[in-house]
């Protein structure tokens, strides 16, 4: 008789890799949603490093950051597209375990887009990166196009075309300016909005009559719809101040024009945004929040109340 040789048979095979495959389907939804609350807590930490910054920064300077700076270096009046641009990522670098950057790097009398400042304003710094988002540590910044005058309507001479397409280093939080249209407010009188970072101005706590825990101050914005920086508005760019600043007109993650997807809050985590709220907490923000809600919270002094978000 013929010894009988222990094998797998042909189907034998076929049905153990059909079950490992149907394991591995089952599996791989947990290791994905167990990855993602990993990057959604780094993305957290980030945030309150961000909040603390901006507090200690208050209690240098009595006030938080403005927006961004920006001026006519001839009139020295105040000029929304103007420069030298630098943003409130930038006025917190000490705060965020960034001295040598700030001292040594940044040329903050300088325009962002003068060569000097092109280590500075290309450094990929991931304390403002958000780890769910899947851009580029860097983005080419084009030229304003219809944007690209001061509230005269001139030209704004020399930062053009020979100054870009400029690499700006990506981030992905953005200072609230409030509710109201950036370019209504902005071109049509002082560039100051109703939310917590604008123009040349920084806001003390005090200002924040709506309460430290109801006012949403920071928040992220996904490259996946729009390339922000922690640099600043650079004079003469495409959506320059949009690039630091966003609107809570839209709920976080509205999908509409363009120009709308520039300025909202956004992010890859499921559901909603974080953003940082006034007294350093942060929070994730839903993005079927109610609207009157929503932007109840992107103000500083409206004095509405808000209930549970």
């Amino acid at each position: 008789m013929n010894p009988r040789r222990s094998a797998f048979t042909l189907v034998e095979l076929l049905v153990v890799i059909a079950i490992i495959g149907i394991l591995i389907s089952l599996l791989l939804p947990a290791v994905q949603a167990a990855r993602e609350a990993a990057r959604r807590t780094s993305c957290s930490n980030n945030l309150k490093q961000v909040g603390l910054a901006l507090h200690m920064y208050h209690d240098a300077f009595k006030q938080l950051p403005p927006g961004w700076w920006g001026y006519d270096l001839e009139t020295r009046e105040e000029n929304w597209l103007g420069e030298p641009g630098w943003g409130w990522c930038a006025a917190i670098l000490p705060y965020v375990e960034q001295s040598t950057l700030s001292e040594s790097v940044v040329h903050f009398e300088l325009p962002i887009h003068d060569p000097l400042n092109q280590q500075a304003r290309e450094a990929h710094l991931p304390v403002f990166r958000c780890p769910s988002d899947t851009g580029d540590r860097a983005f080419l910044l084009g030229a304003g196009g219809d944007h690209d005058h001061d509230h005269d309507g001139h030209a704004l001479d020399g930062y053009l075309d020979g100054d870009f397409p400029l690499k700006m280093a990506t981030g992905n939080y953005v200072g609230m300016f409030g509710t109201q249209d950036m370019h209504e407010v902005c071109e049509h009188g002082p560039c100051r909005g109703n939310g917590t970072f604008f123009l040349n101005r920084g806001v003390q706590l005090a200002e924040i009559k709506d309460g430290l825990s109801n006012t949403l101050i920071v928040g992220e914005r996904t490259s996946l719809l729009s390339y922000s920086t922690w640099v600043g508005a650079v004079a003469g760019s495409e959506h320059g101040p949009a690039r630091v600043v966003g609107e809570g007109f839209y709920p976080p993650n509205s999908k509409g024009t363009y120009e709308n997807n520039v300025h909202v809050f956004s992010s890859l985590h499921p559901s909603g945004t974080q953003f940082v709220l006034g007294d350093g907490s942060v929070h994730l923000i839903l993005q079927t929040i109610d609207l009157t809600t929503y932007r109840s919270l992107c103000t500083r002094a409206a004095l509405d109340v808000v209930g549970g978000f």
